[in-house]
C-alpha cells in the first residue's frame, strides 16, 4: 500500500496557482520582472511554472506506472494514447475558441487559416501548453514502461546531449539565438507559418517562433521523466529524513550542473535548452523536499497548503477554465469611452473590471495589474475550493 503524499498536491497546486498569476496580469504593459517571462536567455521566477508542472506530471506518473505495468500492454496503450489525445486535442480547441469573432460588428466564423490583412498567413496555433504536456507525458510514458528506471534515465540524458548537439549542429555560428536556433525552420516546414505562435517580434515586426514547438519538445520529455525518477524515489523510501536528504542532495547537484551547462549551452525557457531542464529538475527537487520536510515529517499543514491543495486537485480543469473564460468573455463588449474620432471604445468584462476597479486603486499601474492577478486567482480558488468541498474532480 503506497503512501499519500499530501506535499505532492500542494506543489503542484502551488505550480497551477503561480500559472494562473503569470498568465492573468491586467495589463502586459506593466507586470513586475519577476512575473514576466526571460526576454531571451535567463531564468525568472515564471519560466519556472511550466517545467515544474512537467515534473509534477511525472511525480504522478509514477504513482500510476505500476498499475499500468500490472494491466499489460493493451491497457498501457489503451490508457496512454486516450489521455494524450484527450490533452491535446482539448489544447488545439483552447486555441481555437470561441471559434467566433467580431468583424466589423457582425460574428463571423474563426477560420482554421487564412491570409491576414498585411498579406501573411494566419490560422489557429497547433501547438500550446497542453499540446506539450500531452506529447511529453505520452513519450516519457513509452520510455519508461519499455526501458524501466536505468533505461530511462539513461535516455533522458541521451537527449540531453543529443539536443545540445543538434542545436550546434544545426548551426554552428549562431545555435542559440532567435534566429539562429535551429528548430524554428522545422517548425515552419511542419506546421506552416499560419498555426505558429507569433509573440516574438524582430525589428518590432512579429515573426514565427514556437515555444512549443517540436524540437524543443525534446527536454520537455527529459523533464517528465526525471519527475517520474524523483516520485519513483520518493514511493520507494518513504517519508523518511533519509529520502528527504537524497532529495537535497540530488537537486544540489543538478542545480551546479545546469549553472555550468550555462556558461556554453545558455538557460533558455523558449528553446528549452538542456542546461535549463536541468536547472529547473534540481529546483524542483529542493522546494519538493523542503515541502515533504515541513508537511510530512513536521506535519505542518495550515492554510497556505490547504489554499494551494485545492488546485493541486482539479489542475487541467481550472487551467483549462483561466484559458477558456478570457477568450469567451471577449465576445462580450462594455461601452467605456469615445476615441478622438468619435467611435466607442468597448471593454471585454474582465478588461472593465480591470480598469474601472483594480487600476483606480494604485498609483503604481503595476500594483493595479498584479491585484487584478490576485483577484484572478481568488476567483478561480473558489471554483476549485467548492469543487473539492463537492468531491468533484475532473481528469482524463
Amino acid at each position: 500500500m503506497k503512501e499519500r503524499f499530501y506535499s505532492l498536491d500542494v506543489f503542484r497546486g502551488a505550480t497551477v496557482c503561480l500559472m494562473i498569476m503569470v498568465n492573468n496580469p491586467g495589463t502586459w504593459d506593466h507586470i513586475y520582472a519577476p512575473l514576466d517571462h526571460s526576454p531571451w536567455h535567463g531564468v525568472t521566477p515564471t519560466d519556472l511554472v511550466f517545467p515544474f508542472f512537467l515534473f509534477a506530471v511525472g511525480n504522478a506518473l509514477a504513482f500510476v506506472m505500476p498499475r499500468l505495468e500490472i494491466a499489460g500492454q493493451s491497457e498501457f496503450w489503451k490508457k496512454i494514447i486516450k489521455r494524450t489525445f484527450l490533452i491535446f486535442f482539448i489544447g488545439l480547441m483552447l486555441n481555437w475558441m470561441p471559434f467566433v469573432k467580431w468583424d466589423n460588428n457582425i460574428l463571423v466564423w474563426k477560420p482554421w487559416s487564412y491570409i491576414d490583412a498585411q498579406g501573411h498567413p494566419a490560422g489557429v496555433r497547433i501547438l500550446g501548453v497542453l499540446q506539450r504536456i500531452a506529447l511529453a507525458y505520452f513519450f516519457a510514458s513509452v520510455i519508461i514502461y519499455f526501458f524501466k528506471i536505468r533505461g530511462a534515465f539513461f535516455i533522458a540524458c541521451v537527449i540531453l546531449l543529443g539536443y545540445w548537439f543538434l542545436c550546434i549542429a544545426g548551426n554552428p555560428s549562431d545555435p542559440f539565438s532567435l534566429t539562429g536556433w535551429f528548430g524554428t525552420n522545422i517548425d515552419k516546414s511542419m506546421l506552416g507559418e499560419g498555426h505558429m505562435y507569433h509573440g516574438e517580434s524582430l525589428n518590432g515586426h512579429p515573426i514565427a517562433f514556437d515555444p512549443e514547438g517540436f524540437m524543443s519538445l525534446f527536454g520537455a520529455v527529459v523533464q517528465v521523466i526525471f519527475g517520474y525518477l524523483v516520485g519513483d524515489y520518493i514511493v520507494k523510501k518513504g517519508k523518511t529524513p533519509e529520502m528527504v536528504n537524497g532529495l537535497f542532495v540530488a537537486g544540489a547537484v543538478f542545480l551546479f550542473a545546469g549553472y555550468a551547462w550555462d556558461m556554453v549551452f545558455p538557460l533558455n525557457k523558449k528553446i528549452w535548452t538542456s542546461s535549463y531542464i536541468v536547472y529547473t529538475t534540481g529546483l524542483a527537487m529542493v522546494i519538493l523536499g523542503v515541502m515533504i520536510y515541513v508537511i510530512e515529517l513536521k506535519n505542518h499543514k495550515g492554510w497556505l497548503s490547504k489554499f494551494f491543495d485545492v488546485f493541486g486537485k482539479n489542475p487541467l480543469f481550472i487551467f483549462v477554465l483561466s484559458g477558456f473564460l478570457p477568450r469567451a468573455l471577449g465576445l462580450i463588449g462594455i461601452p467605456s469611452s469615445i476615441d478622438a474620432l468619435g467611435k466607442t471604445i468597448y471593454l471585454t468584462p474582465f478588461e472593465w473590471f480591470y480598469e474601472y476597479v483594480c487600476h483606480p486603486l494604485f498609483s503604481n499601474l503595476k500594483n493595479g495589474s498584479l491585484f487584478y492577478a490576485i483577484c484572478m486567482i481568488t476567483f478561480y480558488w473558489l471554483i476549485v475550493w467548492w469543487m473539492d468541498r463537492k468531491k468533484i474532480y475532473l481528469k482524463v
